[in-house]
C-alpha cells in the first residue's frame, strides 16, 4: 500500500480551496459550508484514527459500546439538522435516533455474532467500520424519508384534514405519505446497488483493494456490506417513518401540524 504523506493531503486539501473559491466567484452560496466540511473531515477523521488506534489496542466491550453510543447520538443529530421541517422538542431528535439504534444495532450485531464470527464477536476492527457504515447510510435513509413525509404533510394539510373529516382513520389519510417517504428514503441505496460493479466501485472494496487485499476478497466483503446497509436503511426508514407519520396527529386523531417548525 503506498503511504500517503501530509503533503498528499495538503494538495488534496488545495483541490478543496481551489473549488471553494470558483464556488466564490460564482455566487453559488456553498464556498462557506465546503470549507467548513473540509475542516470538519480532516479534523473528524484525524480525532477518530487516534481513537481507533487506542480502542484496537484495549479491545474492551465496555470501550466499543461507549463509541458506539457517540456515533449513534452524533448521527441523530444529523438526521434532524438536515430536514426542511421537523419536530419540535425531543421528537425532532428520538425518531430518528430511536430508529437508527432498532435498525443499525439490531443489524451490526446480528453480522457480528452470525455471519463474520469474530472473536471476540465486538473486536473493534469489524464492529466499529461495519457500524459506522451502517449508521452513515440508515442516517442518510431515514433524513430522506423524514424530510419527504414531514414536507408532504405541510403541503397536503389541506387534503389530510378533508380524509379526516370523511372518516378516514389517520394511518390512512396518511398512507400515500409513508409509502412516498419510504421510498424516498430507499432511493439512495438502491441505486448504489444497482450501479456497484458497474458505474462504481463502492468505497470498501475500493479501499481493501488499495490495501492489497485479493479483488475476490474485497469483493465478497463488499457484496455483504451493501446487503447489510440496505437492511439497516430499510427496517431504519420505516420504523422513522411509522414514528413520525403517528406523531403526526393526537391521541383523538387529529392532525397536528404545529408540532412541525421550519428551521429556515
Amino acid at each position: 500500500m503506498v503511504t500517503l504523506s501530509i503533503a498528499d493531503l495538503a494538495i488534496a486539501a488545495l483541490l478543496v480551496l481551489l473549488l471553494a473559491l470558483l464556488s466564490l466567484r460564482q455566487r453559488a452560496g456553498i464556498s462557506r459550508q465546503l470549507l467548513i466540511a473540509a475542516l470538519r473531515t480532516a479534523i473528524q477523521l484525524t480525532l477518530i484514527g487516534l481513537v481507533l488506534k487506542t480502542l484496537f489496542a484495549n479491545a474492551q466491550l465496555g470501550w466499543v459500546t461507549l463509541l458506539a453510543l457517540v456515533m449513534l447520538l452524533i448521527a441523530g443529530r444529523e438526521v434532524m439538522v438536515r430536514q426542511e421541517r421537523r419536530f419540535t422538542g425531543w421528537w425532532g431528535y428520538a425518531v430518528g435516533t430511536v430508529s437508527m439504534f432498532l435498525s443499525s444495532f439490531a443489524v451490526t450485531v446480528f453480522a457480528l455474532v452470525v455471519i463474520l464470527g469474530s472473536d471476540p464477536w465486538y473486536a473493534p476492527q469489524y464492529a466499529i467500520p461495519l457500524l459506522g457504515m451502517l449508521l452513515g447510510n440508515t442516517m442518510n435513509g431515514i433524513a430522506i424519508a423524514m424530510d419527504r413525509l414531514t414536507s408532504v404533510a405541510w403541503e397536503r394539510r389541506n387534503v389530510i384534514e378533508a380524509r379526516l373529516m370523511l372518516g378516514e382513520r389517520a394511518d390512512r389519510a396518511v398512507a400515500d405519505l409513508r409509502v412516498q417517504a419510504v421510498r424516498s428514503g430507499m432511493i439512495p441505496i438502491i441505486n448504489a446497488m444497482a450501479a456497484a460493479g458497474v458505474v462504481s466501485l463502492p468505497g470498501m472494496m475500493t479501499g481493501q483493494i488499495l490495501a492489497g487485499a485479493p479483488p475476490v476478497e474485497a469483493v465478497k466483503y463488499q457484496i455483504l456490506i451493501m446487503f447489510l446497509i440496505a437492511v439497516g436503511t430499510g427496517l431504519g426508514t420505516l420504523a422513522a417513518v411509522t414514528i413520525g407519520s403517528r406523531h403526526l396527529f393526537d391521541e383523538r386523531q387529529r392532525l397536528c401540524l404545529e408540532r412541525l417548525r421550519s428551521v429556515n
